[in-house]
C-alpha cells in the first residue's frame, strides 16, 4: 500500500522518514489532494500533518471527503490535519493525538491555536503554536515546575500575542517583570529543558498509526 504524508514545521523530514516509508510532501494546500487522486496510481493512504492557510487557500473538508469517496484512507494530526480530522471524523477520517482530541471535543476551537509561521525553504518553525504552549504548561504544572498562577499568566500573555510573534521566549520576556527571580528561573528553565513538543509527538503517532494500517511493514530498514 502506498502512502503520502503532508508535513512541515511540526516534524522534520528526516524524523518522519525514519518512522514511515512514505512520500513526504510540503504542507498541504487547496488542490493538492485532487492532484494525488489524478495520478495514474493514487496513494492508498494520505496523512495530513501540516497545511497552508494564509499564503494560499487551505484544504477544504470537501477535498478530504472526495479522497475517502475514492477509497483513500485519510489520517490527520498535529496542525491542519487535526483541524480537518475533527471535522471529518464522522465520515471516516482517522484523527490522531492530543491536539486532535482537543478539537474534536471542543475544548479548543480557534484555528490560531495551531498556527505558526515558518521558513518555506527549510520548513523550520519561526514561532510556536498556542496549543503546544498549553500542553507544555499543563505538563509543567503536573511536574510542579512552577506555580498555577504562573502557568495561567503565561497562557494569558501567549494568547494575547499575534501568532507570528508567539513563542516561549517572548512570553518569558514579558512575564519576567511580574515574577520574583526564583519563580522566573523555574519557569524559564522548564521551557528551556523540559517542555514537550506536542505537535511533533502527535505527528509521530500519526505515522505509527499509518504504519499499522499499512500492515506494519512500512518502517524503513537499514
Amino acid at each position: 500500500m502506498s502512502a503520502v504524508v503532508f508535513i512541515g514545521p511540526s516534524i522534520s523530514r528526516e524524523e518522519a522518514a525514519a518512522a514511515l516509508d512514505a512520500e513526504f510532501l510540503p504542507p498541504v494546500k487547496r488542490g493538492d489532494i485532487a492532484e494525488l487522486l489524478a495520478r495514474p496510481e493514487p496513494p492508498e493512504a494520505i496523512g495530513i500533518v501540516d497545511g497552508k492557510f494564509l499564503q494560499s487557500m487551505c484544504i477544504s473538508p470537501k477535498e478530504v471527503l472526495e479522497a475517502m469517496d475514492a477509497g483513500v484512507a485519510m489520517f490527520g494530526s498535529s496542525s491542519m490535519g487535526a483541524l480537518r480530522a475533527a471535522e471529518c471524523e464522522p465520515f471516516g477520517m482517522v484523527g490522531v493525538g492530543k491536539i486532535f482530541d482537543e478539537y474534536v471535543t471542543g475544548r479548543i476551537d480557534a484555528d490560531d491555536e495551531v498556527a505558526v509561521v515558518y521558513d518555506e525553504k527549510s520548513g523550520t518553525a519561526l514561532s510556536e503554536p498556542m496549543v503546544n504552549l498549553r500542553f507544555a504548561v499543563a505538563a509543567g504544572l503536573e511536574a510542579e515546575a512552577f506555580s498555577p498562577a504562573t502557568g495561567d499568566r503565561f497562557l494569558d500573555i501567549a494568547k494575547g500575542l499575534y501568532f507570528p510573534q508567539r513563542n516561549a521566549r517572548t512570553v518569558l520576556m514579558l512575564l519576567r517583570r511580574e515574577l520574583d527571580a526564583a519563580e522566573y528561573d523555574r519557569v524559564a528553565g522548564y521551557f528551556t529543558e523540559s517542555a514537550p513538543d506536542t505537535k511533533r509527538d502527535d505527528a509521530l503517532l500519526l505515522l505509527a498509526r499509518m504504519r499499522e494500517r499499512l500492515g506494519g511493514s512500512s518502517a524503513p530498514t537499514a
